[in-house]
């Protein structure tokens, strides 16, 4: 592996976020950690880390949404998406928008070393434990480029946020913008999927995987 190189973790679980800086503190320089997308984007763009190592599901911003507005702002920054999520086509999903490397927090952690060094090199990784018999290179010659998306980024992040059960005044001072603009954005995220309340709302966010199921 390269001479320390600069890594930035998130993840939404605090003793996760510590074992992985302990795994790592030796063989990397460690510039922040994140407990949810909204504050890795912001670490992200204060520390310009070489590596973004990342988890799916977390609270105000998912993975997802801060990888794709931080390959806007620091492009030659790698990601590394480390989650429960076992579903090959998210993992596709992940590798299509520019992700380096897609790992599960159940693989070995000698993966996660060769996962950053892959990263560092410009090479991608993918967990066995996804690809299974499949060889890596048939299941990346298999990734589907991402289409266009029936939300805007702006959209996905309103949709996120009031899922996740914030009102509408909240959500406002999150992303800085009038609570009118917010009602607004919700009545077209509705109208654009064809939802006719706040429970089917909440169940697209769901099922799309921008937040977790409650309870």
């Amino acid at each position: 592996m390269n001479p320390r190189p600069r890594i930035l973790l998130a993840d939404d679980h605090t003793m996760l976020l510590d074992a992985f800086v302990s795994l790592l503190e030796p063989h990397c320089e460690i510039v922040g950690t994140a407990v949810n997308g909204r504050r890795l984007v912001e670490l992200a763009l204060e520390t310009n880390p070489e590596i973004i190592i990342l988890d799916i599901s977390m609270p105000e911003l998912n993975g997802m949404g801060a990888c794709a507005q931080l390959r806007l702002k620091l492009p030659d920054a790698r990601f590394i998406f480390l989650t429960v999520n076992e579903d090959p086509d998210i993992a596709a999903e992940a590798i299509g928008m520019g992700a380096s490397a897609y790992l599960l927090k159940s693989s070995a952690s000698a993966e996660l070393i060769l996962a950053i060094e892959c990263a560092l090199a410009g090479r991608i990784y993918i967990t066995p434990l996804i690809t299974k018999d499949e060889p890596l290179n048939v299941f990346l010659h298999n990734v589907a480029k991402p289409g266009s998306e029936k939300l805007t980024a702006r959209q996905r992040e309103v949709l996120q946020l009031l899922a996740e059960g914030k009102a509408m005044k909240e959500v406002a001072n999150i992303l800085n913008i009038t609570p009118r603009t917010i009602a607004f954005h919700k009545y077209t995220i509705m109208t654009r999927l064809g939802l006719s309340n706040s429970a089917e709302l909440v169940q697209y966010a769901v099922e799309h995987r921008l937040v977790k199921p409650r309870g």
